[in-house]
């Protein structure tokens, strides 16, 4: 499997360095809504969208081409790992990516994460992601594409740095997409890789934000896209903790290499 991965990477570093590119700035912005249900299991609701230029205007707000919803279960089986599923609806409308101007999209997704590497001054997770998306086309009927995602993942409390701000922490990720051939989504079976950087401060247990920028780089045939991103994400657990008394979960490894300190 490593070695599909690495020749895929030199694959579209070579296509990407020789090919046409489309620049694109987009703004992304995510809330995440999460419930404690034991030590072991944990609901999630999020939601977000996606602002884009385009080739012939630089600005990130040009237009909304998607938002979504999205619904999750969470299971924490042992201290390192967490299995998740989750079902969703998008929205799609002049994503650059897609080969037409709309598409609603129903996506399920399994998804496992990992706690590879633990220390007091940085954790780092792997996961994995399959997700089958059904993209509506021209025609009217839903399209089958399977995706898998790699990710491995940074973080990095930036008081075991020297710094005095107990709740602030860096963190950095790398994730490849594969897919299958697709009418809307193009023949191409590399998808992209993504490269994020950011930064995250916990106001509270219960509340905190994540700004960071995002590098796609999307080889296609024809015109590549490369994708310079700014992400702003709002995390609640038990937001409505004052109403009821939930139940509170200790942190674990696994979370801690999520940001989760």
């Amino acid at each position: 499997m490593l070695k599909y991965i690495y020749l895929s990477f030199f694959y579209f570093v070579v296509v990407v360095s020789s090919a046409q590119t489309d620049h694109l700035n987009q703004f992304w912005n995510q809330y995440d809504f999460t419930k404690d249900l034991s030590q072991n299991w944990v609901l999630e609701a999020d939601s977000g969208f996606v602002s884009s230029s385009t080739p012939d205007d630089s600005n990130m707000f040009h237009g909304i081409t998607q938002y979504y919803l999205r619904g999750w279960v969470h299971y924490y089986p042992f201290e390192k790992w967490k299995f998740s599923v989750f079902i969703s609806n998008y929205s799609n409308k002049n994503v650059p990516e897609l080969n037409q101007k709309e598409s609603r999209e129903f996506r399920t997704a399994l998804q496992t994460t990992y706690n590879v590497f633990q220390s007091p001054a940085v954790k780092i997770n792997l996961r994995a992601r399959f997700e089958d998306r059904h993209l509506q086309t021209d025609e009217n009927y839903m399209e089958a594409v399977e995706r898998v995602r790699f990710q491995v993942k940074g973080v990095c409390p930036l008081s075991t740095l020297g710094i005095k701000l107990k709740k602030t922490y860096i963190f950095a990720s790398d994730e490849l997409f594969f897919k299958t051939k697709s009418q809307v989504s193009g023949p191409d079976v590399f998808d992209r890789n993504r490269a994020m950087i950011g930064c995250g401060f916990a106001f509270s247990d219960d509340f905190k934000i994540e700004a960071a920028y995002a590098n796609e780089i999307m080889p296609r045939s024809g015109t590549d896209k490369l994708v310079n991103a700014f992400q702003v994400k709002g995390i609640f657990n038990n937001l409505f903790y004052h109403l009821s008394k939930p139940f509170k979960r200790e942190k674990n490894a696994v979370d801690q290499g999520e940001g989760d300190l």
